[in-house]
């Protein structure tokens, strides 16, 4: 179960992971989702603007969800926030 967290409480949390794993967050408008890329070795995260906070927060869980963030310290809630939002979108 998910600790209660206001969606931009999260939001600050995953910037903060994204800095100190030097990963470049990124926001945009346009016609997409989201997702990362490697652009001359630096790891974006592109995140659409104009999408609920909501999509954007599993947009991070999913691709934080695929690197090896296990010996990096991650705020419990957030940890869990990765976890249950990217084992969901397995399923679907």
């Amino acid at each position: 179960m998910i600790q209660e967290m206001n969606p931009e409480k999260m939001m600050e949390l995953f910037e903060e992971l994204a800095d100190r794993l030097h990963i470049e967050l990124v926001l945009g408008t346009g016609d997409f989702i989201g997702g990362s890329c490697i652009l001359k070795n630096q790891k974006y995260v592109i995140l659409n603007k104009k999408h609920p906070i909501e999509s954007r927060l599993k947009i991070l869980a999913s691709e934080f969800k695929s690197m090896d963030v296990t010996d990096v310290y991650i705020v419990p809630a957030l940890r869990e926030f990765i976890e249950e939002k990217s084992s969901i979108d397995q399923r679907n």
